[in-house]
């Protein structure tokens, strides 16, 4: 049996534009901070932050992040989701592969944000648009 996960703090952005882009990375940032994740761990979820953000804009049409300082079996971490109601990803697995672009971008930045972070998930349909939810725990 896992462990259920608590959510002890909770707030959201709305994604509609690169200055809300900023304000969620600087949401993360501090949260990062005040729960004292080591530097180069508050690097790794500002940066896959910034790239699943700038996503939700620039291919989502906008959308919304929430953020929410999370425990399970005694750890802390910080856990983001972001919503869009864009088109959707039709192929997700090819997404998710180092190189793949639909943007004309390199194709790092999903496989990208997935490596920085200790828990990733997507879902995304043609009707709802695309969900990411990231997770670091604090070590």
């Amino acid at each position: 049996m896992t462990d259920a996960v608590l959510v002890d703090k909770q707030a959201c952005f709305p994604l509609g534009s690169d200055l809300d882009v900023l304000a969620a990375r600087r949401g993360v940032r501090d949260w990062a901070r005040d729960i004292g994740l080591t530097t180069l761990d508050s690097t790794k979820v500002v940066t896959a932050t910034s790239e699943l953000a700038r996503n939700t804009v620039v291919h989502g049409g906008g959308g919304m992040m929430c953020l929410e300082l999370v425990r399970r079996a005694g750890r802390q971490g910080l856990r983001v989701k972001f919503n869009d109601h864009g088109p959707g990803i039709p192929e997700i697995g090819r997404a998710m592969t180092d190189g793949y672009t639909t943007g004309g971008g390199m194709g790092i930045g999903l496989p990208g944000a997935r490596r920085l972070v200790n828990d990733f998930e997507i879902t995304s349909t043609a009707a709802g648009g695309t969900c990411v939810t990231i997770v670091r725990w604090k070590v």
